[in-house]
């Protein structure tokens, strides 16, 4: 069950309390609105923060003092959530029922994080050029490293094609000439404007009683010198025009991206059926795509859907032989519409289900996974709860997967393929 308390204003504490775990987990996130002017700097963040901090002000230091702490871990979180961007730290520790008689773990541990977001190491009043560079290199070289994968590289140019007027289109990471530009001064400067603006959703996943850690936390935020600006809603797709895209780059295999939009997000009534559709479409190896494109006609080496519930967006991806773009197109159209029409047998709707069970289940697996599915929920607008959701899976009827069908209708296609 999650306790939701509200700390400060725009500060607000989400404790999912369980006691199966040896683990347990706590993590800050500063949500900001997604621009592409500050995507890169939140990036590059929280990873800057844990270079060092006043006590611990190198990595050899801050490795000393997890392995103090039981081999404590710690790691930067940057999310892109719909209309949100979050960035900041979370960490993994031991549960102190576990521990040596009298030795304490968690009150360390949230001290020791207080010190990495709040106290950071500083040269001359600013961030230190040293880290600043290096985890630049690093951000520049996750960036390129979505660029050699061709298929994540056409899924996020279709993407920035198709939402040129929507923040869905901005990258998470940011683009590569924003990295490069920013500077120790720049970074600080914006770690203050995140200090001082940005709401602030905190989620632990533990044994302790929620108002304990409330109460533990609250005196490091009443701390900041704060002025929060509330987050707008999230919006529907925003459309800027549609268009197809044909890219030529040296590469073997096409790769073919189509964008269908829907009215339906997961803010709806209407969104669980959307999701079936997309698990009978493309979403797994029994889909139509999959067995009827790949496996029966042999047009593609691989096929899926994707669904973006935030925006209302189904994306399917395929690798294909590049003079086979056409025929793989109007198959795809055409396992849309037999989905459309209704034309899908009761195992096909019943596998889709029973995976979208599976999914759901999985996210009490651990306490990273109940993280990320409750916080993204709660800054998605996700109205329901994991048992809502799966009774709502169960009563979807055939006529309801159709009826979601219906609304898609195909935006972008953008199409990457070999130059000669």
């Amino acid at each position: 069950m999650i306790h939701t308390i509200p700390l400060l204003p725009e500060i607000q504490l989400r404790c999912f309390r369980d006691t199966r775990f040896k683990q347990e987990g706590l993590s800050i996130q500063f949500v900001r609105p997604m621009r592409k002017e500050e995507a890169a700097l939140n990036a590059l963040l929280p990873a800057v923060l844990l270079r060092g901090c006043e006590t611990a002000p190198d990595l050899r230091d801050i490795t000393l003092r997890l392995d103090d702490l039981y081999g404590a871990s710690l790691g930067a979180q940057v999310r892109r959530v719909g209309d949100y961007q979050t960035t900041g730290l979370g960490c993994s520790f031991m549960r102190e029922d576990y521990a040596l008689a009298g030795d304490k773990v968690f009150a360390p541990m949230v001290a020791f994080l207080e010190e990495l977001m709040f106290r950071p190491k500083l040269e001359n009043g600013i961030f230190s050029e040293d880290f600043v560079a290096g985890e630049k290199r690093n951000l520049l070289a996750a960036i390129a490293a979505q660029r050699n994968n061709k298929r994540a590289y056409a899924h996020a140019q279709m993407l920035k094609k198709m939402c040129s007027g929507d923040s869905f289109g901005i990258p998470r990471l940011g683009e590569k000439e924003d990295v490069e530009v920013i500077t120790p001064q720049g970074l600080y400067a914006h770690y203050q404007t995140v200090l001082k603006e940005s709401p602030i959703l905190l989620f632990y996943v533990g044994a302790a009683d929620p108002q304990e850690i409330a109460d533990l936390l609250r005196p490091i935020f009443a701390k900041l010198d704060r002025a929060p600006v509330a987050l707008p809603p999230q919006s529907p797709f925003r459309d800027c025009g549609k268009g197809d895209v044909v890219e030529k780059m040296d590469v073997a295999q096409g790769k073919l991206c189509m964008g269908f939009t829907t009215p339906i997000t997961l803010r709806d009534k209407d969104f669980v059926p959307l999701q079936i559709l997309n698990t009978i479409f493309g979403g797994g190896m029994i889909s139509k795509l999959f067995m009827t494109v790949r496996e029966k006609l042999s047009l593609c080496y691989d096929i899926s859907s994707t669904c973006y519930g935030n925006k209302g967006i189904i994306t399917v991806s395929a690798g294909i032989d590049c003079d086979k773009d056409t025929a793989v197109r109007q198959e795809i159209m055409r396992q849309l519409a037999a989905c459309q029409a209704g034309d899908f047998t009761e195992e096909e709707l019943s596998a889709a289900k029973q995976a979208l069970l599976a999914q759901l289940q999985s996210t009490h697996d651990s306490p990273g996974a109940i993280a990320g599915y409750y916080t993204t929920a709660a800054l998605s607008g996700l109205p329901l709860t994991p048992d809502a959701y799966a009774q709502a899976i169960e009563k979807a009827t055939a006529e309801d997967v159709a009826k979601a069908a219906k609304s898609l209708e195909l935006h972008t296609v953008y199409f990457l393929r070999g130059e000669k």
